[in-house]
């Protein structure tokens, strides 16, 4: 088996469970219809009289104008107990102190003095409370669907009516200050406008100072009628310090001066609107559903009395999104067509009508006419799309008319209009609330044909990863031949497909061109292997995997189904690693195997040896099980708590150093972060030293020994200036943002060169000839001149190692008589240990720059785990000699476990509100301009930064028991005689060949890199699958947008990145192996000449 077979297998099964995802997700995660109808003046809603206060009045459009112009505040991350006093001291209780309590003093004021004047309300977010999502419902009325979350850093104009374009057709000035997401929105739609970019959450005051540059003079000026200013410091706030921290009250206190400001300028025809786009967790993040995210503030004044009544002792609770049709009809404009909020009603007094129900006949009339709006939009929806459900619908109609017919009626004899008035209300009330529910409902609704094919496509893949491991180490199994026809059938039906659509005329779904183009693939490639291979002998044996292995999977499969257990996965997963290490410590146990493995020795030209004496003591596995654990328990303390568990309290190592007050805890947390880190490396470097492989003069090894530290001194520095760039001196701040800038970029390129120099030259072997070697020993083989094939080069490469081995030998035993003296082997036993090693200390220094600081002390953890982990797994897998070279399938779930924990100890929840997106501001504190490739990049890799490491490092499972025979020579003893013929002779003394047994059968060795594989695509398969499953099962459960939709999410990103992941170390070791070949051709080479 050839390695370019390996990787093409490998990516073929990839892509089938990449077309498996798609499709599901297809299925899963829908958009609704946006439609591009708009409201007019010109066009009233529905059929009918004008409504109450419009008869007679000039100009009036659906209602006629209550204010001239408004001011729009919009406080980013408000969340409504910001504007909440401070809670007065209760004798017997100690007195509670928030920094956020109490500091937005102008609103309670204003309510307590003014009444009538101003009202504050519990504004209701829908999720996902993701900025560009609630800024589309702010201004259109309508609700994003969940997919549109994931563009929030990659805004399009809205298509959709809004707010903004009905101000626009009625001629409004608009002027624009702050969060430029609102020039990807409504392009070109303000006649002034002042954008600073929103992405620099580290930053918390230069788009704040911006809007306040021209804020008043603006105001002053008089040159607008709509003022909009976006205010973005109290959710950076959150983002950096969360709203605990004094930072906060700060910059809620200049909020609250800038509201003071606004009050005293503002004039009788304006109203004034103070909201939030929706809350924070008490972490800072938003982007989910918990109260905190959905739950904020909104704020109305009026410099005249606008409220009948005096404000209630709580405040009441409202939709987001009927702030649309109330400040579209309290300005005289149509509500936009897609808006689905009702109005607030008790803003429409009535004015000075002095008929004695005008009041409610006014709030009547708002109702009405938003009713009419509403179901003109369900009617034009239902129309165009079969979203909504028929039966809900006819009766929301039913009811519709109903309304209408007594709002008509009470229109002609308004002096009963007491005792109808109520009914009318309610009615009205229910209508419109009754098409926001039916609405939502539906624009979660699933194609469920999509969903089932992709569940299907994603079993079908499992099941191949299950088959063809087993497969890939039977002797002579053609796995190249059988991939070529069954790809030359997924393109043929996929080419079948995409002409079909073409000549129907209708648009060619990717997703769906994919799917065929897999399905057709794999049933083909099955077919091809029963054929061939499957009907003449049973298939059971094929599928072996181990019990409790098996129970572990399917343990781990069930919780998927499971919120609670999702929610509760943190914990979870330590659990069933310890289980796991538990039961490989029992096992080796069982097959009395509680000792190093038994390893297979052979003696020159291939003959074998006896085995020599067990190197450690019979505690040698339950020690490393026991560090397991205890490493797995301490990897367990950098925890964060899901939203769901409030009684949880998460870790405070996670938090940066600058979010610490105490400057003493500080300096003594770098100093520790920095341990941690020169620890990692310290470690790294006597690993490689212990095996020789620091003594090359190859780049790599001399980039190992100079360039790593400097990217530790690099990180360290990066860290003080991030967690000090708030104290530094005037002075030097144009310094500490330049080295802030510097310092990771050149830590990142740094790493980029040390991946390069190890894929030139992957090889870090020591060559010496010393001048006594002995140059007698010829190498037999069974053709002349050079090796021309593969074959040749395997069959002398062995005996090439053995004789460069007694070369060193013979030098050894030499110099004894001069005094002990050190000599360097040549090394190739670990030369692809060495390589991955190195691969992945250079992935791990950039992940790390990504995280907090505190977080390298869980990356140290994570190398010392899988050293321990590694090591346990080499304790029960005997080496071979001849091959098949087999990982076993704890060995797989084991590594697996191990990244899923790592991913949770580093901060990580699968939810977006736990995203951790400072990780895009590293390097570029200023933030992407246009670009958003590169910070959903950074993030993405901070997020799965322990897929990519456990990923990249899967092959050491295969070559660890390899680089465990390296424990020291081994002596042959003889059998029988006196006890100096029993006495160790120094010239029979054999280094072990470690990795190189590897090479002694290269198609085994290329087998067992495609069966892990296939192996780690299946436990991670069996995960997305689960997933999937749950998430359809559970479509209507009332967690799935909050726990199982983004567990989904979660799952099939990582399994793509882990997927990529794999097949570049796969990649990674064959190239080593090439390398290898080519320097051993090289030797045989020169040594025939």
């Amino acid at each position: 088996m050839q390695k370019v077979s390996v990787l093409l297998f490998l990516a073929w099964v990839c892509f089938l469970f990449y077309a498996g995802i798609a499709l599901f997700t297809s299925g899963f995660l829908l958009t609704r219809l946006e439609l591009t109808n708009q409201s007019s003046c010109q066009e009233p809603p529905g059929p009918g009289s004008l409504p109450w206060g419009s008869r007679g009045k000039s100009g009036a459009c659906w209602m006629p104008s209550q204010f001239s112009r408004v001011v729009l505040v919009l406080i980013d991350a408000l969340r409504f107990d910001f504007a909440q006093p401070q809670r007065s001291h209760v004798p017997g209780e100690r007195p509670v102190s928030v920094p956020f309590l109490g500091k937005l003093g102008s609103l309670q004021r204003i309510l307590e003095n003014k009444p009538h004047h101003a009202r504050l309300y519990r504004s209701q977010v829908d999720p996902p409370t993701t900025t560009m999502q609630r800024l589309k419902a702010l201004t259109t009325g309508s609700l994003p669907t969940f997919i549109d979350a994931g563009s929030n850093f990659a805004s399009h104009a809205i298509v959709e009516d809004n707010l903004i374009k009905q101000l626009n057709s009625a001629g409004r000035r608009i002027v624009f200050m702050g969060d430029d997401t609102w020039k990807d929105l409504f392009p070109g739609a303000f006649s002034q406008a002042f954008f600073f970019s929103s992405f620099n959450v580290r930053d918390l005051h230069t788009v704040d100072n911006g809007i306040l540059e021209h804020l008043y003079p603006t105001m002053d000026s008089g040159a607008w009628d709509v003022l909009i200013a976006h205010f973005l410091g109290v959710d950076h706030c959150g983002h950096k310090y969360g709203p605990h921290h004094p930072e906060m009250a700060k910059k809620l206190s200049q909020m609250d001066q800038v509201i003071q400001e606004l009050l005293e300028r503002l004039e009788n025809d304006t109203l004034l609107v103070v909201a939030g786009d929706h809350g924070m967790t008490m972490n800072g993040d938003h982007g989910g559903d918990s109260e905190l995210e959905v739950s904020a503030a909104l704020f109305l004044y009026s410099p005249t009395p606008l409220f009948p009544t005096v404000p209630p002792e709580e405040p009441e609770v409202i939709p987001q999104v009927s702030l649309v049709p109330t400040l579209a009809l309290l300005l005289g404009l149509p509500i936009p067509f897609g808006n689905i909020g009702e109005v607030i009603t008790e803003l429409f007094p009535g004015g000075n009508d002095s008929h004695p129900q005008a009041s409610a006949l006014a709030q009547v009339s708002a109702l009405y006419i938003n009713a009419q709006q509403v179901s003109r939009f369900l009617h034009t929806y239902a129309a165009a799309t079969q979203d909504l459900q028929v039966k809900e619908l006819r009766q929301l109609q039913q009811l519709f008319s109903k309304a209408s017919a007594s709002y008509q009626q009470l229109l002609q004899d308004p002096q009963e209009a007491e005792t109808s008035l109520k009914t009318l209300t309610a009615e009205l009330q229910r209508f419109l609330r009754g098409a926001r529910a039916i609405c939502i409902e539906s624009w979660a609704r699933f194609s469920l044909v999509r969903m089932a094919g992709g569940a299907a496509l994603l079993a079908a893949a499992c099941f191949l990863c299950l088959l063809a491991s087993q497969l890939a180490v039977s002797p002579g199994f053609p796995f190249r031949p059988l991939l070529l026809v069954p790809v030359a059938w997924g393109l043929t039906w996929a080419v079948l497909y995409a002409g079909l659509a073409v000549t129907a005329g209708s648009k060619v779904d990717t997703v769906v061109l994919g799917a065929v183009a897999a399905a057709g693939s794999l049933l083909i490639f099955l077919w091809k292997v029963w054929v061939s291979w499957g009907s003449s002998r049973p298939l059971v044996p094929l599928l072996p995997v181990p019990g409790p292995v098996l129970l572990l999977l399917l343990i781990r499969w069930a919780t998927f189904f499971s919120d609670s257990f999702v929610v509760a996965e943190a914990r979870a997963t330590p659990f069933l690693l310890g289980s796991l290490i538990l039961f490989l410590v029992a096992h080796l146990h069982w097959e009395g195997q509680l000792l190093p493995p038994k390893l297979l020795t052979m003696s020159r030209l291939g003959s074998s040896a006896p085995t020599g004496p067990p190197r450690h003591s019979g505690t040698y596995a339950l020690r490393l099980g026991i560090g397991l654990l205890l490493c797995t328990r301490l990897a367990g303390l950098f925890h964060r708590c899901p939203e769901e568990t409030p009684a949880c309290h998460s870790s405070p190592w996670l938090s940066p150093l600058a979010s610490m007050v105490g400057g003493r805890a500080k300096n003594l947390w770098y100093g520790a972060c920095v341990g941690a880190l020169v620890t990692l490396l310290v470690v790294v470097r006597l690993w490689l030293r212990r095996y020789g492989n620091l003594k090359s003069p190859e780049p790599p090894v001399l980039f190992v020994r100079w360039g790593l530290p400097l990217m530790a001194l690099g990180t360290a520095a990066y860290w003080a200036l991030a967690s000090g760039a708030d104290e530094a001196p005037p002075r030097l701040r144009a310094l500490v943002s330049g080295a802030s800038v510097v310092l990771p970029r050149a830590v990142v390129g740094l790493a980029a060169s040390g991946l390069v120099l190890l894929l030139w030259r992957p090889v870090t072997v020591l060559v010496k000839v010393g001048a006594g070697a002995s140059r007698t020993r010829t190498i037999l083989t069974p053709f002349s001149g050079p090796p021309t094939s593969q074959a040749d080069l395997d069959y002398v490469v062995p005996q090439i190692y053995r004789h460069m081995q007694e070369e060193f030998q013979g030098r050894l035993e030499r110099t004894k008589s001069q005094g002990p003296v050190t000599v360097a082997a040549y090394q190739l036993g670990s030369v692809y240990s060495a390589a991955m090693v190195t691969a992945l200390i250079l992935l791990a220094f950039p992940l790390l720059l990504l995280h907090a600081e505190r977080v390298s002390l869980v990356f140290l953890l994570l190398f010392l785990q899988s050293f321990l982990l590694l090591h346990l797994l080499a304790a029960g897998t005997s080496v071979t000699t001849t091959g098949p070279f087999i990982v076993l399938w704890q060995a797989v779930s084991a590594w697996a476990l191990l990244a899923t924990q790592t991913f949770y100890s580093t901060g990580h929840q699968p939810v977006f509100s736990a995203i951790h997106w400072h990780a895009a501001f590293v390097g570029f504190p200023e933030g992407h301009g246009s670009s958003t490739w590169l910070p959903a990049l950074l993030v993405g890799a901070n997020t799965f930064a322990s897929h990519i490491l456990f990923a990249v490092g899967c092959p050491l499972l295969l070559l660890w028991p390899f680089l465990c025979e390296s424990q020291g020579p081994r002596k042959r003893q003889q059998l029988s005689g006196s006890e100096a013929e029993a006495r160790v002779r120094p010239e029979e003394e054999e280094e072990p060949l470690m990795e190189m047994r590897l090479r002694d059968a290269p198609h085994h060795f290329n087998a067992a890199l495609m069966q892990l594989g296939l192996k780690y695509l299946f436990v991670l398969g069996v995960q997305i699958l689960a997933c999937a499953l749950a998430a359809s099962i559970l479509r209507r459960h009332l967690m799935v947008w909050k726990v199982f939709a983004p567990k989904f999410i979660f799952e099939a990103t990582g399994f793509i990145v882990s997927s990529v992941g794999l097949l570049l170390g796969i990649a990674l070791v064959m190239r080593v192996d090439g390398a290898v070949s080519s320097w051993f051709r090289r030797l045989v080479l020169a040594q025939q000449r």
